[in-house]
């Protein structure tokens, strides 16, 4: 057996990697930040010895030392739609790669926060916390958060969160008008004059801010409000009530769903089981543009929220909080904008 393999038996340390590697002991730390200056070379050679002794980095010690756990935590309303799935993936990916795990958490049905799991939650001593939920109240958060400043996606002018909170929060703030304004402008432009809102759940926020936008810019081009449908942003609900709208109720020329799997339960009833052409009988406009807005079958027209953008500033605004820990709330901006397909004309 090689002197190696001897002390290979015992846990490995920094020094006896930089020792081995010919480094110092400020190489090796070095070599497990992906974001730190060193020769590709001299990061390989270290961390192939590095895996010959098992070593690993003591992150538990390491974060008594920086303060920092390379934690983000991520509360998120749903971990199966298609959309909170690729954003989940997506950011997941971009975090790993600045040297970040993350920790998943889920709200309960009403999109609130089990207050035992936000106690858990300050246990891993986050270094930030991303709640895609904004009714876990930023105030109640922060007070389960050491030194980590909550993260929240505000849209339009954030009237879902007036008078909402007091504590320090950051903010992604998604634009929606700029989307929206291009899709009624467009149904306005082939005639449509009664058009109908399919929401989402009624206890999400963003589903009202989405409503109260799209009310907004009807009326200011003179056109009727939408008539609101009661959804919850899956296929089989949007079906049905597509099936209500069209049955019981008066009908629409145009349908803008909250969301694009709304679209799809729409688009679906519309076509097979009320015999009606889409576009040709009705427009839908649906909003985010999954990956599946583009298949054949749907070809839909949606707003878009560009994910890897999303993605990125959210790192952003990590990255920036963790290097100004004492500034104020930091704002990113994301637009939208409308992709138009096959589903208005």
């Amino acid at each position: 057996m090689t002197a190696r393999n001897d002390r290979k038996s015992a846990r490995a340390t920094a020094d006896l990697v930089a020792r081995e590697a010919n480094v110092s002991r400020v190489a090796v730390s070095r070599a497990f930040n992906p974001n730190a200056s060193l020769k590709p070379e001299k990061r390989d050679r270290i961390l192939q010895i590095a895996r010959e002794l098992n070593y690993t980095p003591d992150m538990a010690a390491r974060s008594l030392v920086t303060r920092r756990s390379h934690l983000v935590g991520m509360i998120v309303p749903d971990v199966c739609s298609p959309w909170e799935s690729q954003e989940i993936d997506a950011l997941t990916t971009a975090l790993q790669a600045e040297g970040f795990a993350t920790l998943l958490f889920k709200a309960k049905a009403d999109f609130s926060m089990d207050q035992t799991l936000l106690t858990y939650m300050r246990g891993f001593n986050p270094d930030s916390v991303i709640a895609f939920t904004e009714n876990v109240d930023a105030d109640v958060l922060s007070g389960f958060l050491d030194r980590a400043v909550p993260i929240y996606v505000i849209y339009d002018d954030g009237a879902q969160f007036a008078g909402t909170s007091s504590s320090l929060y950051d903010r992604l703030l998604v634009r929606q008008r700029d989307g929206i304004e291009q899709a009624v402008a467009l149904l306005q432009g082939y005639g449509v004059r009664r058009v109908a809102y399919l929401g989402g759940k009624r206890q999400s926020l963003a589903n009202r801010e989405r409503e109260l936008m799209i009310t907004k810019i009807l009326v200011e081009r003179g056109m009727q409000p939408p008539t609101v449908i009661d959804g919850d942003y899956t296929y089989d609900t949007a079906y049905r009530a597509t099936l209500d709208l069209f049955r019981v109720e008066d009908g629409a020329d145009a349908i803008f769903a909250a969301n694009d799997v709304g679209a799809f339960g729409a688009i679906d009833a519309l076509r097979h089981d009320l015999g009606l052409s889409v576009p040709g009988d009705v427009s839908v406009i649906g909003f985010d543009d999954i990956p599946q807005s583009h298949w054949k079958a749907y070809n839909l027209t949606t707003v878009r929220i560009d994910l890897e953008d999303r993605v990125r500033a959210l790192v952003r605004l990590i990255l920036r909080r963790l290097r100004n820990p004492d500034d104020g709330p930091l704002t990113e901006t994301l637009g939208t904008r409308l992709v138009v397909r096959g589903t208005v004309g």
